[in-house]
């Protein structure tokens, strides 16, 4: 392909047969010549009409799509909704005349929108488990993953004789250990509305009638999030890592609570690196008792051979 000056424009040309007369086939992604039949370009991309925005807004308003599909939201956020604004597309205000006959239409929309119980649960589930996550501070993928399960649940029908707020707590629990974020039974009771044991015997009943295949938790997986609401530098997070790689190696993890561990091994790795944090601080971070922390950090410096000076 080649560009040929016509006065002030430049227009593209057929580098074979010099003809003006090329066709954009976007079917194929390809550009070529209507004389000769040369393709001179096979991956030709759309880039759709150039609508210039000079603000977040303008680009709002010209943008072709809209929001992503999402299981959190009853419907997947595919159903419209109608302001309660009384705005026009463009921003004007609806006449007086018209206001009424909007507001059927807004009343109609939200009765339609939820119209059978199998939604009225969806709906109000899911409100609850955007709540809890909120709570927690959970990323969004951990969200969209619990209500998937939560929605397997309702199609096999586990919800019948259970609380909702419990069968939800659980699917956000199990969401939790399938993407890789932890979240103990105690904080997930502390955000919601049921206890810690109905919790757990939730999850294990949905667990069993799902399938679900979640590897139990590990120290390791606790680090981080700890080491961070202690305050703690990069260099104590590396050494607890190393002692939890060590006592794993050792088989001094298993049968043991991972939170407990984790605990103990940052406690040690603080007092190793000049970052002392007292058993205290650690127990309340970690939500277990001194007492754990105090007999895992036993066991992990006598098997270890960790020498501290306290």
């Amino acid at each position: 392909m080649a560009k040929v000056r016509e006065g002030a424009e430049e227009i593209e040309v057929c580098s074979e047969c010099g003809s003006k007369h090329l066709v954009r086939d976007y079917e194929r992604g390809e550009l070529l010549c209507e004389d000769c039949g040369l393709v001179l370009d096979d991956q030709l991309i759309d880039q759709g009409p150039e609508w210039r925005a000079f603000d977040v807004e303008q680009g709002e308003k010209r943008a072709r799509t809209g929001a992503p599909m999402t299981y959190t939201i009853h419907d997947k956020g595919l159903s419209t909704e109608i302001s309660w604004k009384n705005k026009d597309s463009y921003g004007k205000s609806i006449p007086t005349r018209n206001r009424a006959q909007l507001y059927r239409l807004r009343k109609w929309q939200r009765r339609i929108r939820v119209s059978n119980a199998t939604e009225r649960n969806l709906a109000f589930a899911l409100s609850e488990l955007d709540r809890m996550a909120s709570s927690m501070g959970l990323p969004r993928n951990v969200r969209e993953t619990a209500a998937m399960i939560y929605r397997k649940a309702v199609n096999k029908n586990l919800i019948r004789g259970r609380s909702i707020e419990g069968v939800v707590a659980a699917s956000l629990y199990a969401a939790c250990r399938q993407c890789g974020v932890p979240r103990t039974l105690d904080e997930v009771a502390g955000s919601s509305r049921v206890g810690r044991k109905e919790i757990g015997r939730t999850y294990r009943f949905m667990t069993r009638e799902l399938k679900l295949k979640l590897l139990p938790t590990k120290p390791q997986d606790y680090v981080q999030r700890f080491c961070s609401e202690l305050k703690l530098s990069g260099e104590v997070q590396t050494k607890a890592a190393e002692i939890l790689k060590d006592a794993s190696d050792k088989e001094l993890t298993s049968g043991r609570g991972p939170t407990g561990v984790a605990a103990a091994a940052i406690y040690i790795s603080s007092i190793l690196c000049n970052e002392r944090r007292t058993q205290r601080e650690v127990a309340d971070v970690a939500g277990v008792t001194e007492v754990t922390i105090r007999n895992r950090y036993k066991e992990l410096t006598e098997k270890l051979g960790i020498e501290i000076q306290l």
